[in-house]
């Protein structure tokens, strides 16, 4: 039996045997295999493998360039293994891998199971196997040995999206099902793969809470804001956002006695001296009763924000640079805010900050000082640091 994978890498093995390394370092060698097995129903013509194998070079004779590439191909497999002797099939100067041959495809395989699984319109136990092989076959890209030509750039991109949808397809059989714990585990195989999909961050957090998991649903949520925001410099999605401010609302769902409460908060209040810090979905929450309470008392409110952008170069280039200033940012912030001060990091590059009881006047004071204490602790010239300022009406 053939066994032939092309996702995360490309390997023939024979009954088990790594049929590959008998290519030795010929990346033309592999490349024209992995071609001709994902085009299997077709006759390559010559003047199409030319063009894939020496793309815009001049070559006197190419078909016979192309014949011999072909023929020590075949002659490397073959003494490795004579099932693979006829494994190229030639007819009128055109090449086509032989179907005939007993063997499995992973990716064709994986296409068939998603193709299969999508049908499906009620989840049932014995899927389980079905869903699992298809979430196994499937390991990443196409073969790590081609470049990104056009062709494997439109084969990436279906294989990639099958997956996607068909997890997400299963995800919602399942939650029709209440297979909570299913859907933990096939949302996370698939944020392996997508790690930016939104729907398979939301039903793992909806099955974890479902499951009484509030603390890992939680943890999730802060995982998933700092590779959104260091990793990738975007924006959590709204939706994720409120699922977490739905999250701490019902996160402490015992009975707890008002004595006990009150013990915790003194607790709190005689330990802590440092700033409010919170997520930013919190710091909505928190920020407009607050203005209110403050605006009935007649007394100042400023919002603030700071920023950090690169000077000369795109940001996404200096992601990880922003990140490490965002770090000294911020512990500036913390030293010299007060404690009723709340603050939030509410992107990637942008700090905001509520400061009760001050003047347009006393909050540019503690601009200034956060502006100094940072140009101090970060000595990268090529970032800079910006802030503005307003009063706050209700």
């Amino acid at each position: 039996m053939i066994t032939i994978e092309l996702f995360g890498r490309f390997s023939i093995k024979v009954n088990g045997k790594d049929a590959t390394r008998a290519l030795g370092n010929s990346r033309k060698g592999r490349r024209v295999l992995e071609y001709l097995v994902l085009h299997r129903d077709d006759l390559m013509t010559s003047s199409e493998l030319f063009e894939l194998l020496w793309p815009g070079e001049e070559i006197t004779n190419p078909e016979n360039a192309l014949k011999t590439l072909m023929c020590r191909t075949r002659s490397a497999l073959s003494r490795f293994d004579s099932s693979l002797s006829e494994c190229i099939i030639t007819a009128h100067g055109a090449y086509r891998w032989n179907t005939e041959l007993a063997q499995t495809v992973d990716a064709f395989a994986f296409e068939a199971l998603c193709m299969e699984l999508l049908q499906v319109k009620v989840y049932t136990h014995e899927m389980s196997e079905m869903v699992d092989e298809a979430l196994a076959l499937y390991k990443g890209d196409l073969s790590a040995m081609s470049d990104m030509a056009d062709w494997i750039i439109s084969r990436n991109a279906h294989f990639s999206s099958l997956f996607t949808k068909t997890v997400l397809h299963v995800i919602r059989l399942m939650e029709d099902k209440h297979h909570d714990v299913g859907v933990i585990r096939v949302a996370q195989r698939g944020l392996m793969v997508d790690p930016l999909d939104e729907e398979m961050h939301l039903a793992l957090m909806r099955s974890l809470v479902t499951l009484n998991r509030h603390h890992e649903a939680l943890s999730h949520y802060h995982r998933m804001q700092d590779m959104f925001f260091n990793e990738y410099g975007i924006r959590l999605p709204e939706s994720v956002k409120n699922a977490y401010k739905d999250l701490i609302r019902t996160s402490h769902w015992s009975d707890v006695d008002i004595e006990t409460i009150q013990q915790s908060l003194q607790q709190s209040n005689a330990t802590s001296n440092s700033i409010v810090s919170c997520e930013y979905a919190v710091f909505e929450e928190i920020s407009l009763p607050l203005t209110r309470i403050l605006a009935q008392l007649d007394t100042n409110c400023c919002l603030a924000t700071m920023m950090i952008s690169s000077i000369g170069e795109p940001e996404e280039s200096s992601c990880l640079r922003i990140q490490k200033a965002m770090e000294i940012l911020l512990a500036a912030i913390g030293k010299i805010l007060r404690p009723f001060d709340v603050v939030s990091r509410c992107n990637p590059t942008q700090v905001v900050m509520l400061l009760p009881l001050a003047t347009l006047q006393s909050a540019q004071e503690l601009l200034d000082k956060i502006q100094l204490a940072f140009k101090k602790s970060s000595a990268d010239s090529m970032l800079k640091l910006t802030s503005k300022l307003i009063a706050i009406s209700v």
